[in-house]
Formats: structure tokens, sequence, C-alpha cells
């Protein structure tokens, strides 16, 4: 059997790698099947066009390895490949030897099976590179099924390998690709808050019991960067996060119906979380906090943000014609509480807020004088409504821009 018959053979045989649907997979076996016709120009042409944006074509068969949502994977990712079955094991094992296979495929190869009138117009056309495998996968393939579990434990497996942060968008989740790359050592001060999101993050990575938080307090406190730096500083340990918007909340059963089986850990986060009176989705999100039969999930928690303790909205029209205010009062109070942590982030004093300026600075590199900075970032936040880390941060923003600009400031 000559070689290209076999790679495409190996194409149709591929048992537990859900890669025969893939672009660039699907552009090579239509390439192979015209290899001895006047078609192997078009296809030729095709293929590396499909290719051309991407990396190498070992580089890329490796990734398609890597990033694949299967059997294999998944009990991986889960630390959970002892269940498998032996026939399950030895499709991986003989998946990865033919996807090697197709992984090597040269353009010299296309050349020596075409017919001899396509030769010549085949010699004028652009060779693919075939480049190298991403790693684990930078030594024979059929032996790396040990690296393979390690790398899916550690990383998880299809989407959650490329990303780790997600919103929910038309009934499905959506990847973020462009995540805030903020790290806890970026953030200043607010110790004793951050201990807390911190060690309760770290049991529920564990599989230890955790609860859902709800961080609550005064604008621009961190409380969201709080949240985004969890993420940077625990995705490798099979954290993901799903982003949604009050308006999801009726959704949250069908996202946790939708990352059920998964084996990875899903904070669901929800910023800036307020209700204004006879909201339907304040009843809806208790009940997923706790209360209903799938409010809790062991691979899933609820963390939240907002500026308000007390969750509800209210005016006055609302207390004079409640003639049950206690039961109301209850009522409000009930969704905070069902927050097994409610963390609170007060506005710094201006000590606190010097400090937390002048901390960014010394992380930015800024050897301005300190009275000087001190005086100005005082003035800046009066200007600006009063003082935050987050009105810290934005001062040094602008200081850093003016001193790398050469401008006073």
């Amino acid at each position: 059997m000559d070689k290209l018959k076999r790679l495409k053979f190996y194409i149709n045989s591929i048992c537990i790698y859900n890669v025969k649907n893939d672009k660039v997979i699907t552009a090579m076996r239509d390439m192979l099947n015209a290899a001895d016709s006047e078609a192997i120009l078009e296809q030729y042409s095709r293929f590396f066009s499909t290719l051309s944006v991407h990396d190498s074509l070992k580089h890329y068969i490796s990734a398609l390895v890597l990033t694949d949502n299967n059997v294999f994977t998944k009990a991986a990712a889960a630390g959970e490949t002892a269940k498998l079955p032996c026939s399950v094991l030895d499709g991986v094992k003989s998946d990865l030897e033919k996807l090697e296979a197709l992984s090597a495929l040269t353009a010299e190869d296309i050349l020596c099976a075409a017919e001899d009138d396509c030769k010549a117009i085949l010699k004028t056309m652009p060779s693919w590179e075939t480049g190298f495998a991403a790693a684990p996968l930078t030594e024979s393939w059929v032996n790396q099924s040990d690296k393979l579990t390690e790398f899916h434990r550690k990383n998880g497996y299809g989407d959650y390998v490329k990303y780790s942060a997600f919103t929910w968008r038309d009934g499905d989740l959506s990847p973020i690709t462009a995540l805030n790359s903020i790290r806890l050592t970026d953030l200043k001060n607010y110790e004793r808050q951050r201990a807390q999101v911190i060690d309760n993050t770290e049991s529920f990575i564990k599989g230890l019991p955790a609860n859902n938080i709800l961080l609550y307090g005064d604008r621009g406190t961190g409380k969201s960067s709080t949240v985004h730096a969890i993420l940077n500083e625990y995705k490798a340990c099979g954290l993901r996060m799903i982003e949604i918007s009050k308006g999801d909340i009726s959704e949250l059963a069908v996202i946790r119906e939708r990352i059920s089986d998964s084996p990875m850990k899903f904070i669901i986060f929800i910023d800036d979380l307020s209700f204004d009176s006879h909201d339907d989705s304040f009843g809806e999100l208790k009940a997923a906090l706790e209360g209903s039969l799938s409010g809790r999930q062991s691979n899933t928690l609820i963390y939240a943000t907002s500026n308000r303790r007390h969750l509800i909205k209210e005016n006055f029209s609302d207390r004079e014609n409640d003639v049950h205010r206690s039961d109301t009062m209850q009522e409000e109070l009930s969704l905070s509480d069902r927050f097994g942590l409610s963390i609170y982030f007060i506005n710094p004093d201006k000590a606190d807020f010097l400090d937390i300026m002048n901390k960014i600075a010394a992380d930015r590199g800024i050897e301005a004088a300190g009275e000087k900075l001190e005086r100005e970032a005082e003035l800046w936040a009066r200007r600006r409504g009063g003082r935050s880390p987050r009105c810290a941060r934005q001062f040094i923003d602008y200081v850093e821009s003016c001193e790398k600009r050469g401008i006073d400031w």
C-alpha cells in the first residue's frame, strides 16, 4: 500500500479523537483522494490555504490532539484514566500513531504521487511547513499517553485547554479570548478580604467544602479585580470561570446542567449585582444559591460583586406601601445570607490610599519625589469624588504615561 493511500485510510479509521471534521484534516483528506488526478491542483491549493493561517502541520495536528474533547481527555482531566476500558486506551494509542503519521505529510509526498501532467504545476506551488509538534508530543506520540494524561490533569480538555474564561451567550458557552491579566500581587492592601477569597477558592479546587461568595462595598475597591486575579492564579489548577449578566440568572440551571459532568471547577461570576423590587431573577438566584434541587453542585460556586449589602434597591414608596415591612426586610437579607461568605470592601482613608498608590508606583518603577506624588495623588482623588484603589491606579497610569512621554504632570 502506498503512503498516501495509507494516510487516507488513517483519517477514516481514527476512533477516539474527534478530528475527522476539522477543516484542515478534511482538506487533507480531499487532497489525498485527488492525489492521482487533475483535481490535485485545486485540492492542494485549498489545503495549503486552509493550513497557511495556522502554524506548521505538526504543530496544528498536535494542538488538535491536546485540545480535543473525547472520553480519554475528559477522564485524564479528572484523573480517572485507570477506569477506562483497555480498548479505549488501545484506541488512543492507535489514533496517536496515525495522527503523528498524518502530521508528517509533506508537499514532496504529493508531488511524487501526482500525474506527470500535474507535476510541473505543483512544482510552482508553495510547500507547507512540517514544523514541530507542541509539547508533550515532541517525541513518538504513541508513547506519550502518560504525559498526555498529566497534561490534561493540569490543563483540562477541549475548549478548557485553550480558554479559562467564558460568557454565556445564545444558550452556550462562548470563550473569552482576551483576559484581564491582573494578578493577586498587583492588588494592594485589603489582605484580609482577599485571604478569605483565596482560602475558599483553594478549598473548592481541592474538592473540600466551600462557599458561594458575595464581595460587596464601595466602588473601585478591587472586588471584581480580586475575582479576576483569583482566576489567573488558579487556572493552572483546573479552575475555570463563567461570567454571566443579571439577565442570565434565569439560565443558571441550564448552565449548571451544561457543565455538570465536567471534572473542571467552575466559578460562575456575576458582576455588579443588584435587583429592583419585584425582579423575577431575585428568586431564581436565591434558589440557585440554596433551596432548589439543583442548587448545589460540587463543581460550581457563585462569586458575585455588588456595591450594596442589601441587593434589592428600595425607594420610599416601597416602604410606605408595604404593610409587612419586616417580612420584606427578611426576604432581602435572605439572599445575601445565602452567600456563605459576605466580604466587605470599604474605601481607604487618606493614609491607606497613599500607601496603595505608593506600592503601585513602586511596582511600575516610578521614582518621582514622594512628597509631590502624594500631594498630586490626593488632589487627583478629590477631583474624582473620593479615594479608592482604582483611583490610585488611574493616577499612577497618568503619571507613568507622562514620564514616558517626557512631560510634566
